[in-house]
Order: C-alpha cells, then sequence, then structure tokens
C-alpha cells in the first residue's frame, strides 16, 4: 500500500511567515542605511547648527550686563571669527569704557530665526534673527526695541561663528 505523504498546514503557514518578515528586515535595514548615508540629511543637520549657533551667537552680541562685562565681552569673542573678531577685539577697551560709564544691562531674546543661504562645502552661511532686545539704564524703565540682523557665518574648527552682523532692512526694498 502506497503511503500519503500530507504537510502540516502550520508548518507551511511558519515557513512563510518567516520569509516575509526575513524580506520585510532586509528592506528595513537597507532603507535605514540609505537614509543615514543621504546628503540631503546631512544638509540639513548642517542647516540646523548654523541655524543654532547663529541664533546664539546673535544673541550673545546683543547681551551684556556692566557688572559681568568681562564675561559678555569674552562671550562676544568666542562667538565671532574673522574681521569682526578682530573688530571686537581691537575695540573691546573701548567698549568697556562706554558700558561702565552707561551701566546698563541689555538682554537679548531671539523671537525667531533662517538660515537665509548655506554652502556647507565652503563652510558658509547667511542667517536672519529676529530679535527683542531690552536695554535697562541704573535709571528709568527699561527700553524694549525689536530688531532683525543679518549674520554671516563661517565653520570654524569649534563649529559655525559668526563673521558678520548687521541690522536688517526694514521694509519694502523691491523698489
Amino acid at each position: 500500500m502506497a503511503r500519503v505523504r500530507t504537510t502540516n498546514p502550520l508548518r507551511t503557514v511558519a515557513v512563510a511567515l518567516t520569509a516575509v518578515a526575513a524580506v520585510a528586515a532586509g528592506w528595513g535595514g537597507w532603507s535605514r542605511y540609505d537614509a543615514a548615508h543621504d546628503d540631503s540629511a546631512a544638509y540639513a543637520q548642517a542647516r540646523d547648527d548654523a541655524l543654532a549657533a547663529g541664533e546664539q551667537a546673535v544673541q550673545n552680541l546683543n547681551t551684556l550686563d556692566h557688572a559681568k562685562l568681562a564675561q559678555g565681552l569674552d562671550s562676544w569673542e568666542d562667538s565671532t571669527t574673522g574681521d569682526l573678531h578682530r573688530q571686537l577685539v581691537d575695540g573691546r577697551k573701548g567698549f568697556v569704557e562706554q558700558i561702565e560709564a552707561a551701566r546698563t544691562v541689555s538682554t537679548a531674546q531671539v523671537l525667531s530665526g533662517a538660515v537665509t543661504e548655506l554652502d556647507d562645502r565652503a563652510g558658509k552661511a547667511g542667517v536672519m534673527v529676529a530679535l527683542r532686545v531690552t536695554v535697562t539704564a541704573p535709571e528709568g524703565k527699561p527700553a524694549v526695541k525689536e530688531s532683525r540682523m543679518l549674520g554671516q557665518l563661517t565653520r570654524t574648527s569649534d563649529g559655525w561663528k559668526l563673521s558678520a552682523l548687521g541690522q536688517a532692512p526694514v521694509g519694502n526694498t523691491a523698489g
């Protein structure tokens, strides 16, 4: 008598599910590897790093307390590079005299910021930062001013630093 061989349906389903799981794991691993080595992810990270450094540097350069003058001016210098850094170092004595005479405290709060340009390969970036600066003198009420600053950043071995900073134009400049 011939023996009829039957397969266990549960075993067939288990083998099929194992094969599907192996394919899904392989596809997921490849997708993760591909995303981690994607240039757009690295570019987005460079943009985010430049924005964070730019916002912090602009805030630092608009914050100064006459009672903690050395610390504040050190922060200015640590936030800058290039010609801007040299200007701050060269003008430090004058800043000290002005702030000690005025006895003011200025604090800046970043309202928003954006990267306006980024050349990751050249290590250059531009930022626009909206600030609220409060200046408190020894007498009187604090003066509050909102402004927009345009900054140029240069990537250094210590990260992104401001290499230029100026006031953004206000109003319609399109003509």
